[in-house]
């Protein structure tokens, strides 16, 4: 059974950079859909980006098009969300996932976004 471990999440200022790791311990990733997901306190999760394997497919949510970017190793080992040009409202505890919905989730890692 895979895990999923998050990292790099923080404090960063409006505008700022973070990026976002998750590493599958126990075996790669699955030859499936692998995405972050995220959840800020009081709403529902929300995909943020995703990767499908098949055909190598790119998924941004229309809020972080253009300033999020998603990216994984050759070895399917390690999945990175590169943010951009944060904003407030995009402080949330961040997931990493294997198969959506009904598959494997991470613990989450906080990222903060404030002046």
């Amino acid at each position: 059974q895979v895990q999923l471990i998050e990292s790099g999440g923080g404090l960063a200022h409006p505008g700022g950079s973070l990026r976002l790791s998750c590493a599958a311990s126990g075996r790669p990733f699955g030859n499936t859909v692998i995405g972050w997901y995220r959840q800020a306190s009081g709403k529902g999760r929300e995909v943020v980006a995703t990767i499908a394997w098949s055909g190598r497919t790119f998924y941004y949510a229309a809020a972080v098009g253009g300033r999020f970017s998603i990216s994984a190793d050759d070895a399917k080992t390690t999945m990175y969300l590169q943010m951009d040009n944060l904003k407030p409202e995009e402080t949330a505890t961040y997931y990493c996932n294997e198969g959506g919905q009904f598959g494997i989730w991470g613990r989450g890692t906080q990222v903060t976004v404030s002046s």
